[in-house]
């Protein structure tokens, strides 16, 4: 594993392209997993800030050859407030996502999980934008455990504000319009994340990557995953995540 986790770790340092041999590579998502959690106690970021979720859509499990979703944690830095303005350069590839998020409230052990059980311990729900890259060269390639391994495409995002009405709405019906640049570039549905937001935290829950870092925790913010298709940017624009009665979660690349 130690040849994996500094290979991982190289290519975020040189911003080149991540490839595992097949002697290096985690062969199941639970070696993916094992991992990611190398990778995140060398990064200082064990208990994480939180954690993200990907591929919520069949569309997308098909493209990266998973069977379900896959997680991946959230270091502190990743967890900036709403209008945050980043450098594109310091990007790899960078493509934004369109998600709702959720601050805990209480703890959630790792284990199966109702999405009531899931909607009880959320203390806090916002819109919010996740920051992707292609750290890869050929998508082609790329085995399912090593994406997981490497947090799922994870880099960066915003939050915004917390809608203080979040437990009289059907979140499931709350639609999410995606805007970069000015241009509509997508839009979704609650409902697109695995049926309803609280059973995308409830997979959370019970997935691997809360097996490994012990459950989730009290003050966690969890990126629930997209209602839109990643968009990948050519360059600086501005970015906006609009949900009906949820709000507007808004970043910039400079």
């Amino acid at each position: 594993m130690s040849a994996a986790l500094d290979a991982i770790l190289a290519a975020r340092r040189g911003k080149s392209d991540l490839a595992l041999p097949g002697g290096l590579a985690p062969a199941t998502p639970e070696a993916g997993y094992a991992l990611q959690l190398a990778v995140a106690k060398a990064l200082g970021a064990v208990p994480p800030a939180g954690f993200k979720i990907g591929a919520t859509t069949q569309q997308m499990q098909k493209i990266l050859g998973l069977s379900g979703p896959a997680a991946g944690f959230v270091p502190a830095g990743s967890v900036n407030p709403n209008g945050t303005e980043f450098r594109f350069a310091a990007f790899r590839q960078p493509g934004v996502e369109c998600e709702i998020g959720v601050r805990l409230g209480r703890d959630l052990p790792p284990g199966p999980c109702t999405p009531e059980a899931a909607g009880e311990a959320v203390a806090e729900v916002f819109p919010a934008i996740e920051i992707v890259e292609k750290r890869y060269g050929d998508m082609g390639r790329l085995h399912a455990p090593t994406l997981i391994a490497d947090q799922v495409f994870h880099a960066s995002g915003v939050i915004g504000a917390p809608c203080p009405g979040w437990r009289e709405m059907n979140l499931g019906a709350v639609r999410g319009e995606f805007h970069v640049g000015g241009k509509v570039v997508g839009a979704g549905h609650g409902r697109d994340l695995l049926g309803h937001p609280m059973a995308a935290l409830a997979w959370l829950a019970g997935s691997g990557a809360a097996e490994v870092f012990g459950g989730l925790r009290k003050d966690q913010v969890v990126w629930l995953g997209s209602v839109t298709p990643p968009i990948w940017l050519d360059g600086p624009c501005e970015v906006e995540a609009r949900f009906e009665g949820l709000g507007t979660a808004r970043l910039r690349f400079a």
